[in-house]
């Protein structure tokens, strides 16, 4: 048996990966649940009395999106240097698609900042009146969720390819790369149903589309900290084989 030789850049990669999704994944839980749950409850001018006694918190959960896109972004390309040996072309292609998703994440944040501007800036509500101004701002944090659910598609099929290049790699454990690619292949389809029958969603919990691959790239990440990347062997008759063709 001999051992396949890993580059030092993809043991680098391996746990800028591990780190980048880790600090995103809290930055957006915290986000997402400890700020956005207490401001954005209720009706627009509650929303929007909310926003105004809070706006710096509600600054504060701008940037902690913008920083989720900027960890996605270091997780991207940490990924394409790992898996860029095992398929240079599925690996730009996953790239690409976690790309569409930071994108519709930042479209997200963009709108943040419109709402932002239409609540508490003084002239909007003179040439809008106070209410209209509101029920726009209303419309700008409810498009968030349309958004979200195109770039989870794209973000699920860049799960999908680099579950299935983990899987070929043999960089980590067979059962994990598995459970990356069923997770991932499960979001695609939720996601796609929703987009046709809107009342997916009783059937399955909206909750329910993305939370194992979310565990699954929890677990990738710890891993690739505490393991790192593990060098697959070949068979000394593959070797032979390899050293024939090579002469």
């Amino acid at each position: 048996m001999m051992t396949i030789t890993i580059d030092e850049s993809q043991r680098k990669a391996a746990k800028v990966a591990g780190l980048a999704y880790l600090i995103s994944f809290a930055c957006v839980v915290y986000v997402n649940f400890g700020i956005h749950d207490r401001l954005l409850a209720g009706n627009h001018v509650e929303v929007a009395r909310n926003i105004v006694a809070h706006e710096q918190l509600f600054r504060i959960g701008i940037v902690g999106d913008l920083l989720y896109c900027v960890g996605v972004v270091a997780l991207l390309t940490a990924l394409y240097v790992i898996l860029k040996p095992v398929s240079r072309g599925l690996a730009l292609l996953a790239a690409f698609w976690r790309l569409v998703w930071v994108l519709m994440w930042l479209t997200m944040t963009l709108n943040l900042f419109n709402a932002l501007r239409l609540i508490t800036e003084a002239d909007y509500s003179q040439a809008l009146g106070a209410e209209r101004a509101q029920g726009l701002a209303s419309l700008f944090l409810s498009t968030p969720v349309d958004y979200y659910y195109v770039g989870l598609l794209f973000g699920a099929l860049a799960s999908t390819v680099c579950g299935y290049l983990w899987l070929k790699s043999r960089y980590i454990p067979r059962t994990l790369a598995v459970f990356g690619v069923i997770s991932s292949a499960f979001c695609v389809a939720c996601t796609l149903v929703f987009y046709i029958f809107p009342h997916f969603d009783k059937i399955v919990n909206l909750w329910w589309f993305d939370t194992p691959m979310a565990l699954f790239d929890i677990a990738l990440s710890f891993w690739l900290l505490i393991k790192g990347l593990s060098a697959p062997r070949v068979a000394e008759s593959d070797k032979v084989s390899v050293l024939a063709r090579a002469s």
